[in-house]
């Protein structure tokens, strides 16, 4: 039956992200949003949800490992497989108030987990297991806040400068007409219908893919914190992969990129802020090598968007290699 479960939850994320890419690109279209910024936010914040539930569920019943592995792992397979897989199929530029602000950010997020882990140690070293406590979880959350706060100011700030380089540039602006305004509201509305229904898809097919998938490994007697970084981690990260290859086809490259960063800006500061806010979770060694590889590989990353603010198809390849050799050096050291 978990196999089942499976392909059933396969088919909810591929056709999910299809009805939710089309319907925010819309949505974007219609008022003038940058479809990044639908990426950065709207998308990102729909594909997280399945992290979020994974990761506060796990913290409330005290499965810590799955709740952090959960998170590092989710941001691992993002910036390593979503975006290698995106850059391969077509490849993705990225502007450069991205690499000025919400990248640095999605690196300094997880640069302050690392604090809040090495600061924590119950026994005062490096390698006993620390506590990132309510407060350190209220701490994202406030940052999340503030993030969220900019990033929709900035939108409307660029909304308003593109309404008004239309104005002065002679675009126009007279009445198109009762009809053509009627058609306008039933596209919208079509496209968030599009869109609700599409997003209900990815978090239902998430949770099936998710929870027949633990099944499947529990059965096989695979240590917790190994389902967290590779089957959960996995699962919750599918609709982050699917929305950014489909995106990705259609040419939407804005919509894949601002995915990636925004959930794994979303996965720190909200997932594990909201996590640790209900229940304080403990950050093991294991953990701590884990956020360090995450900053690494992001700082890798980071390589060709300060050269050519593209990501290539040669990117891309090593990418996926290096997300192969992660999950060799995770399952040997889990052996």
């Amino acid at each position: 039956m978990a196999y089942i479960l499976l392909i059933i939850g396969f088919i909810f994320l591929v056709k999910g992200a299809d009805l939710f890419v089309s319907g925010s690109s819309a949505i974007a279209e219609h008022f003038g949003i940058p479809t990044f910024i639908i990426g950065l936010t709207v998308v990102a914040f729909g594909t997280s949800m399945p992290e979020a539930a994974i990761s506060v569920t796990a913290a409330v019943t005290g499965a810590n490992g799955i709740a952090v592995g959960n998170a590092i792992g989710s941001n691992i397979f993002n910036l390593l497989v979503v975006l290698g897989a995106s850059s391969l199929i077509k490849e993705c530029p990225v502007s450069r108030d991205t690499l000025r602000f919400e990248y640095p950010l999605s690196i300094a997020t997880a640069g302050a987990l690392l604090v809040m882990g090495l600061r924590a140690g119950a026994d005062g070293s490096l390698f006993g297991t620390g506590i990132v406590s309510r407060v350190d979880g209220l701490v994202l959350l406030a940052v999340f806040t503030v993030f969220m706060v900019m990033t929709v100011k900035k939108a409307m700030k660029q909304h308003n400068r593109e309404n008004i380089i239309d104005y002065y540039g002679g675009a126009d602006v007279g009445d198109p007409g009762a009809c053509m305004m009627e058609e306008e509201k039933t596209s919208l509305l079509k496209s968030i219908v599009k869109s609700i229904i599409g997003l209900a898809g990815i978090v239902l097919g998430g949770d099936m893919v998710v929870e027949s998938a633990s099944s499947i490994a529990e059965a096989f007697g695979i240590d917790e914190v190994l389902i967290g970084l590779t089957i959960v981690a996995l699962g919750t990260s599918l609709p982050e992969l699917v929305i950014s290859i489909v995106a990705a086809v259609k040419g939407e490259t804005d919509i894949a990129v601002g995915n990636v960063i925004g959930s794994n800006i979303f996965n720190i500061l909200l997932v594990m802020g909201l996590s640790t806010a209900i229940h304080p979770i403990a950050i093991t060694v294991f953990s701590i090598y884990d956020i360090l590889i995450l900053i690494g590989a992001s700082l890798i990353v980071l390589i060709p968007l300060a050269r050519k603010q593209v990501i290539t198809r040669g990117w891309g390849v090593l990418l996926l290699l290096m997300y192969a050799g992660y999950l060799a050096y995770i399952i040997m050291r889990t052996i």
